[in-house]
């Protein structure tokens, strides 16, 4: 397979949608997320979307082929939750491995069934325990899990998206930045560990969670940026939190300011007041080929609220529209 830093100098890649928004269209119960190996669980796991990968592979598979077919070539595996820190909310924190390992094999059935080249990104998620944060206000310097808890999580995910085989290491829509460098160190450590693996690339995406243009931890982009530069990634970018309305500005300063490639892949819009997506593929294409004509993007999709419709839509829109150029930076101050 070609090596992706060599088709990003040609052309943007198209990373996918949401699984999430996908896998409610399925309408599951709570016994389609059980299967036959987890009916007599003792907690309800209706909700844990990453469970399907063991539960309803075809499922997650399906998904997958879609979007290839609409025109991804990066695909994220079903992992946005499989941690032990996350994966405790359903007492399903010894399957942590296990459902990255699933996942992996689903995107890679998918890759196999589709016959493009595509390449899969082991998505790795926030956390639902931050470190930067209290969770509770009359407590502002407790915290609920520590720097090294976050890092043996992370370890085990990486992991289980390592051996089943993933191309890309995604950490994404950070919001705390330190839960990020945790994830960056595991990965570091994991691969310290083994050496006879290649190591995944590493792609890192953020959250701008309002119009202050800084993370829900207090960070600018340039400081977010600044902050997690050493892992040396293959691509910064952006997701989730805003539409590409939203999210124009933010993804201009950090064309201007990374020396890596460029990400970004926003919600469908601002969610109504039922939490739906109104935004169509079409006025979502409209934004991304705004950037790409701009040139400040290299890799672009969607999160949530979007389909294969978007991401069709978005390859169409930006295919024969040059990616953004690598900037020269120099190594030392003169």
């Amino acid at each position: 397979m070609n090596d992706i830093r060599d088709i990003l100098k040609q052309r943007i890649l198209i990373i996918d949608g949401a699984m999430g928004t996908m896998i409610q269209q399925y309408k599951l119960t709570e016994a389609d997320y059980r299967g036959e190996r987890f009916k007599d669980w003792p907690s309800d796991v209706k909700g844990n979307n990453d469970l399907l990968s063991i539960t309803q592979p075809q499922i997650i598979t399906e998904i997958h082929k879609q979007y290839l077919a609409a025109g991804a070539d990066i695909i994220e595996t079903n992992t946005f939750s499989s941690t032990a820190i996350a994966q405790a909310d359903y007492d399903m924190q010894l399957l942590a491995y296990e459902l990255n390992v699933a996942a992996a094999q689903c995107a890679r059935e998918a890759i196999k069934q589709s016959g493009k080249q595509a390449w899969m990104a082991g998505a790795i998620g926030p956390l639902n325990k931050t470190l930067s944060l209290s969770p509770d206000v009359n407590n502002p310097g407790f915290r609920a899990v520590t720097f090294d808890q976050v890092v043996a999580a992370y370890y085990e995910q990486v992991k289980g998206l390592a051996e089943g085989g993933v191309d890309i290491l995604l950490v994404e829509t950070i919001f705390d930045t330190l839960n990020a460098k945790a994830a960056i160190y595991a990965i570091k450590q994991f691969y310290h560990d083994h050496p006879e693996l290649p190591p995944a690339e590493i792609m890192i995406s953020g959250t701008i969670t309002d119009a202050s243009g800084r993370t829900l931890s207090g960070q600018t982009l340039a400081a977010f940026y600044t902050s997690v530069m050493h892992a040396r990634p293959l691509s910064i970018g952006l997701n989730c939190a805003l539409g590409a309305k939203e999210m124009r500005s933010h993804i201009e300063e950090l064309s201007h300011i990374a020396s890596c490639y460029v990400s970004a892949y926003p919600n469908a819009g601002l969610p109504n007041a039922m939490g739906e997506y109104d935004e169509t593929p079409d006025e979502t294409a409209h934004f991304l080929e705004e950037w790409a004509e701009k040139g400040f993007v290299n890799i672009v999709g969607g999160c949530c609220g979007t389909t294969p419709d978007h991401i069709k839509h978005i390859a169409d829109n930006v295919r024969n529209l040059k990616p953004r150029a690598l900037p020269v930076v120099e190594e030392e101050l003169i």
